[in-house]
């Protein structure tokens, strides 16, 4: 029998995100000679560029009487306080005071580490002496040559780690999208959880399908021919909150659960989810494709389309995180679909104990059940999801 995740107010209740991490802030075309204040993580900023295009993030509140920032102006390089005028450098240290010579060496505002990657603007929210941009979580399809798309941000009324629980299980399409991705092979499909060091994987592959709509329309815009499809979802998961899935479909026959998906169309759906507070989320999305990249038509289409999809999404995940706070008592249970999401917690229960002792229990429970689950089952098994899905296929075949 499956025991519990763990009851809800102890899931819920605490600070929910780990410190030491890079953020999305904003997008890099959100960032610009004017004051965007936005909460990251739990820590209100405000994000500018100077004169010369550089990003940066100081602590959106003046030393001196406690003003968000973003309520002055940016001068140049300098912000300035709206209420009595202090001006900060990008590096959050005083320049001028009014109506004394002398800056006091104190005054000064944090000042965040960022990095501009994959089109966005990240902010460290840690200890700025860790801040290593090579840990910057990887979504390069977002601004490779080789990849087209586009996206958008969502706020999201829920706690950041529902979000993780609704992409790293897809069963949800069936029920949540059966009218654009969703089909009942979603549901039905064997899948395969792999993790790696601070990586988690989902496999699915779903063989000699029916395409849905979505994916219809794209075969289409291919001249691909017309009847049933292998499709697969390969979701990759970095804590805390960036996963980049892998999706397509392709003719059945022509080789992709083999590696040759030259007859199919291909896409990623790049997602990172930046916690605001402990009810509301920061969604940064896009979907990329490696066909027909100066479409713009299709771009489009392919943005709104999935821009719909995620706005189903967000009315279920606003609902639960309603649920969750109108019933504290309640225990979350797993299915055998929320392998991909345990696996995901307890990476961030690892990141949350490495520098907060009140999570040192958790912390060791996930190292326990890692331990555990590598000592029975080490290797890697896609192959034998494959395997599964072709012989579901081919029962499915025969019972025609």
């Amino acid at each position: 029998m499956t025991a519990p995740l763990r009851a809800a107010p102890e899931t819920f209740a605490r600070r929910e995100w780990p410190r030491a991490a890079w953020y999305a802030a904003a997008y890099d075309v959100e960032v610009g000679t004017h004051l965007l204040p936005r909460t990251v993580a739990g820590a209100s900023l405000v994000l500018f560029r100077t004169p010369s295009g550089e990003a940066h993030a100081l602590e959106n509140a003046c030393w001196h009487r406690l003003l968000p920032l973003s309520e002055g102006k940016l001068l140049g390089d300098e912000v300035m306080c709206g209420y009595h005028g202090l001006r900060y450098d990008a590096d959050g240290r005083c320049t001028f005071m009014p109506s004394q010579k002398t800056v006091n060496p104190s005054a000064r505002v944090r000042s965040y580490p960022v990095v501009e990657r994959h089109r966005f603007v990240w902010v460290w929210t840690g200890d700025p002496a860790d801040a290593d941009p090579a840990t910057v979580p990887d979504l390069h399809w977002n601004d490779d040559p080789a990849w087209a798309g586009d996206g958008r941000l969502i706020h999201v009324d829920c706690n950041y780690k529902l979000i993780v629980d609704n992409l790293m299980d897809l069963t949800h399409e069936t029920f949540v999208h059966g009218g654009s991705i969703g089909h009942r092979s979603v549901a039905e499909s064997p899948f395969e959880v792999t993790h790696g060091k601070g990586t988690v994987t989902v496999t699915r592959w779903m063989i000699d399908v029916e395409a849905p709509p979505f994916w219809a329309r794209q075969l289409e815009w291919r001249g691909a021919p017309a009847g049933t499809v292998d499709r697969w979802q390969i979701i990759h998961f970095t804590p805390p909150g960036t996963i980049a899935i892998d999706v397509g479909v392709a003719p059945t026959g022509t080789g992709a659960p083999e590696g040759d998906r030259s007859q199919g169309v291909n896409g990623f759906v790049l997602n990172t989810m930046t916690p605001e507070s402990a009810t509301s989320t920061h969604y940064f999305w896009a979907f990329a494709r490696n066909y027909a990249l100066t479409d713009q038509r299709i771009t489009t289409l392919l943005r709104e389309g999935v821009s719909g999809v995620f706005g189903e999404d967000e009315e279920v995940l606003a609902a639960q995180q309603r649920a969750i706070d109108a019933h504290p008592e309640k225990d979350f249970y797993n299915l055998n679909i929320d392998g991909g999401a345990m696996w995901a917690r307890r990476l961030i229960d690892l990141m949350l104990a490495a520098e907060d002792d009140s999570y040192a229990a958790a912390g060791a429970r996930a190292e326990r059940e890692i331990a555990e689950h590598d000592r029975s089952d080490p290797g890697d098994g896609a192959e034998r999801e494959v395997a599964r899905a072709r012989a579901e296929a081919e029962r499915a075949r025969a019972g025609r």
